[in-house]
């Protein structure tokens, strides 16, 4: 109405109602795998069971197996009550199921992609889902080029009006800057880049997002967020577990091409770039741009970074194997369990800053964190005695379990002495809301169909990341077998050596 005063709060209301995703199909390939049992499909159940799917939905399964149309839908349903993080409604089950559908083949079956093709359509005339796809590939890299190459051939990549065609990539995105860029040729041929989303599922935690509202939505934090208060960061995304029954997957990529290259640069990228002009896909991704650019690899890596591969022993008071007895592993096997690598960000923000970046299996505890730690203060006005129980201040960002902040600093100790000993302060996402924070896979999926981008990494930060990367492992290739550590610690000696040599220690989770 013309003159209408703004309603502060109505406007306030309605930029909090959730996005919702309009009609369309979901192709999943690789449903037979942990990943779609685990995560994929009870994420998908997730958002319909809190209206976030219209019912113009559609489900398609592809894999090898013989299966009907109700033999998968058993299959997630089983998934899903196992998984979900939401109540199990029979309703939204019902509704949900009625859009699954199957297809049987190989991926290299032009007669299969063809059922594919059939299948969708199908959907659209019965379930109206209006000719939008998403292809989900729930597959190893080298399995990329021949489904995008079939998604093409079988028409499957063609729309017309306003309907919308996107394809999401698991990492890792290659194994090196060459594969990465020809991965992207080969996806460039068939999707515009705008439809291209690579799935960094880091990125979809709450916490992590968290990072830029701590930054930049107050006033506390950036003014003491650079090289004149920070001393150095640490990064860590630490398993207490083995490789388990991704030995296939793992033995030849390792901790660093299976982490350090997606997780830990995209944390690193976070914490260090610069406020972006808005939160949208594009000015987020230029900043993360420009700091991954500017990272810089010391002349020495063999100081700088340091791997390592865990032995058989005693973790949580049972006795485990060894990486090289784990099932499917060559017990001469040199592919690293633990990475660790020192990086510098040359800007003037974090000129000679050292980003400690480390990641590794069988370690102490399950645990992924940001920790700035500041420089001491000169402490001229107490006696060394009163202040030597006393650590460096600490910002903690808890991504995982356990989400939160933790502000560590210095507080007098009651009674008569003056002595300063550390206490924390902690936020943590558990006491502070009611909501449940959603699965990151679940704000990821979301994200596709809608088609909104901004936590998905561009291509030009997979080619930075593996720019970085790829000297280090070459270094490494060149360096022999990777150091053996006992299970249940905090890696190889190597590693807390990264750090000793500069005078400082990883935080102990």
């Amino acid at each position: 109405m013309p003159g209408a005063v703004p309603n502060p709060l109505r406007d306030a209301r309605d930029r909090r109602l959730p996005r919702v995703a309009g009609p369309c199909v979901l192709v999943m390939f690789g449903v037979t795998g942990d990943l779609a049992r685990g995560k994929l499909l009870p994420a998908i159940y997730d958002l319909a069971s809190r209206g976030l799917l219209p019912p113009g939905f559609g489900l398609v399964g592809f894999a090898r197996r013989d299966w009907e149309d109700q033999d998968f839908a058993a299959v997630a349903h089983d998934a899903v009550r196992r998984h979900a993080r939401t109540p199990f409604r029979e309703d939204v089950w019902a509704q949900l199921s009625e859009g699954i559908r199957f297809v049987s083949g190989e991926l290299d079956d032009d007669e299969a992609f063809d059922q594919l093709a059939a299948t969708v359509r199908d959907l659209d005339a019965k379930r109206g889902t209006g000719g939008n796809y998403a292809f989900y590939l729930s597959l190893p890299p080298a399995l990329f080029p021949t489904v995008i190459g079939q998604i093409k051939r079988s028409g499957l990549a063609e729309s017309s009006g306003d309907a919308w065609r996107r394809v999401v990539v698991e990492k890792p995105f290659g194994h090196d800057l060459q594969s990465a860029r020809e991965l992207n040729a080969k996806v460039d041929e068939v999707f515009p880049p705008e439809s291209v989303f690579r799935i960094d599922h880091y990125l979809g935690k709450e916490t992590v997002q968290n990072i830029m509202a701590l930054r930049f939505a107050n006033t506390l934090f950036e003014p003491i967020w650079n090289r004149g208060y920070v001393d150095h960061v640490q990064i860590t995304m630490a398993e207490d577990i083995g490789v388990g029954g991704r030995a296939g997957y793992y033995d030849g990529i390792g901790a660093a091409r299976d982490v350090l290259q997606n997780h830990l640069l995209q944390l690193l990228a976070l914490v260090a770039m610069e406020e972006p002009v808005s939160f949208t896909s594009d000015a987020i991704r230029a900043e993360k741009e420009k700091v991954l650019s500017a990272v810089t690899l010391p002349a020495d890596l063999s100081t700088a970074t340091a791997r390592g591969q865990y032995t058989e022993g005693w973790q949580g008071g049972a006795p485990v194997r060894g990486y090289a007895q784990e099932d499917g592993i060559s017990p001469d096997s040199t592919t690293e369990t633990y990475a660790a690598a020192r990086l510098t960000v040359d800007t003037r923000r974090w000129g000679g800053v050292p980003f400690y970046l480390r990641t590794g299996k069988r370690l102490g505890r399950r645990v992924t964190e940001v920790g700035l730690l500041f420089h001491r203060a000169p402490h001229a006005f107490f006696p060394t005695s009163d202040v030597a129980q006393l650590g460096a201040n600490a910002l903690v960002l808890r991504i995982q379990p356990d989400e939160g902040v933790t502000l560590r600093f210095g507080s007098k100790v009651p009674g008569a002495a003056m002595e300063v000993r550390d206490v924390s302060m902690d936020f943590t996402y558990g006491r502070s809301f009611n909501e449940d924070s959603p699965e990151a896979y679940e704000r990821l999926i979301l994200d596709v169909l809608v088609g909104d981008p901004p936590l998905f990494p561009g291509q030009r930060e997979v080619d930075l990341s593996w720019q970085i990367l790829d000297p280090i492992e070459r270094h490494w290739a060149e360096s022999g077998a990777p150091e053996p550590y006992a299970p249940g610690g905090w890696g190889p000696r190597s590693g807390h050596e990264l750090l000793e040599r500069e005078g400082r220690s990883w935080r102990r989770p």
